[in-house]
């Protein structure tokens, strides 16, 4: 490995910090270089505070070493004034000798030009190490901003005869079919995403409560496709731990934490639904559907990931897990689980 690499491996590995908690900004890590030696590094840790540069610059005991040093970081340092003021003119300030950077922005607030103020004021900029880690890392972000909706994630469990649920009447624990380690799991990933949706079914049916609670973290804003609002507002999915938003034909006004919106079910629902979260600037979002409600994302190619747990449990009967056309990306055992995850 390069000391070019080392160094924004070391970038990546802070950026991955923050995970869940800085959306819909990106994850970003910075490490500052002098002859060889580590002397600051930081990360974007919330959303809405510092950025990653201005935490390492931050952490710098000797400024005075800034401008005979060299500044690491995957994303393109942003060159407009959100809740911050512009990363770039910061580095510009210190005339910090070079930047090396993993990837540029896709943000058009910044797109190029964060790398353009720098080597205009005279800063040697170099982009592209590790170029298709850093892309990974904020997958999120660039499907946010390249296909202008969230980036999504289907996840299902299903029985080892291929069942995703029994038929209704039952109780939960009857229809549990993965294990503790398993929950814990998905609770985290809640944890790690913006918001997660369900049909209409399963919010009747399941009455799931959509949050973090066996995992720490911030819940993700609840979605549920409701058309004919059939599901009643003493179910867990409009308890206050979270937001909740509903999608519907009817015309109804917002509540407490809840917020309809009224789309068109004649029309692609779908892609109505996406562009409203995309203007809610919601980057990424978990589909815990059931089969109808998975199946639609499937068909409709609105998807980007598929994370499948296969239980150790038999029903024989029931309603069928969705079909999906997709080579696994790699397989896990949790226990006496497997986790399946593909990618499209």
């Amino acid at each position: 490995m390069s000391d070019f690499n080392f160094y924004m491996q070391r970038c990546l590995h802070l950026a991955q910090q923050g995970l869940g908690k800085v959306a819909p900004n990106p994850m970003v890590g910075c490490v500052i270089v002098h002859n060889n030696t580590i002397i600051g590094e930081g990360f974007h840790e919330q959303y809405g505070e510092a950025h990653a540069e201005v935490n390492a610059i931050n952490s710098v005991q000797n400024l005075s070493l800034l401008p005979d040093s060299t500044v690491f970081v995957n994303l393109e340092p942003c060159a407009h004034y959100g809740h911050t003021p512009p990363c770039c003119n910061l580095l510009i300030q210190h005339r910090v000798k070079r930047v090396i950077v993993a990837c540029l922005d896709s943000n058009p607030l910044v797109a190029g030009e964060g790398v353009k103020k720098i080597q205009a004021a005279g800063i040697e900029v170099q982009s592209g190490i590790m170029q298709k880690e850093a892309r990974e890392l904020n997958k999120r972000f660039f499907t946010y901003h390249e296909k202008k909706r969230p980036y999504i994630i289907l996840k299902w469990a299903q029985t080892q005869d291929g069942f995703l649920s029994k038929l209704p009447p039952f109780t939960k624990e009857e229809n549990w079919i993965t294990n503790e380690k398993s929950k814990k799991i998905v609770h985290t990933w809640r944890a790690q995403e913006q918001a997660i949706l369900v049909g209409t079914r399963t919010a009747l049916f399941d009455n799931p409560e959509l949050t973090t609670r066996a995992a720490p973290g911030k819940n993700p804003i609840r979605i549920v496709i409701d058309k004919e609002l059939k599901v009643p507002l003493t179910h867990n999915v409009f308890n206050q731990k979270a937001d909740t938003f509903v999608f519907t034909e009817k015309n109804k006004k917002n509540e407490r934490n809840i917020t309809y919106f009224t789309i068109d079910f004649s029309k692609n629902a779908i892609d109505q639904i996406l562009s409203v979260l995309y203007h809610k600037k919601i980057s990424s979002l978990i589909v815990e559907g059931g089969t109808h409600t998975l199946q639609k994302f499937i068909e409709h190619n609105s998807w980007d990931e598929a994370r499948v747990f296969t239980g150790n449990k038999w029903f024989e009967n029931g309603i069928l897990a969705p079909t999906l056309k997709a080579t696994y990306s790699y397989t896990e055992r949790i226990d006496d689980d497997t986790l399946e995850i593909f990618i499209r």
